[in-house]
């Protein structure tokens, strides 16, 4: 019998951690753009950087409890 050696499948739960890891990314970076071109009237803008940087990251955090929970029974299986 022969080992496979192709890259292990992705479960969902890890496709989403990903995915909200990358957006809260974007949303980092914009933030950065946002804080490097000191507009005048930027303050709006950066003001809903922080509420996008601050559910994203609330959804990241879920997303990685998830996966914890996830791994931590594929464990004790």
């Amino acid at each position: 019998m022969e080992k496979d050696n192709s890259v292990p499948h992705i479960t969902p739960v890890e496709r989403q951690a990903e995915n909200e890891a990358h957006r809260l990314t974007e949303h980092i970076e914009d933030a950065m753009t946002a804080i490097a071109l000191r507009s005048p009237g930027d303050s709006d803008s950066i003001e809903s950087a922080a509420d996008r940087i601050e559910s994203a990251s609330r959804d990241l955090v879920f997303a990685l409890r998830e996966l914890a929970r996830e791994r931590s029974a594929a464990a004790e299986s």
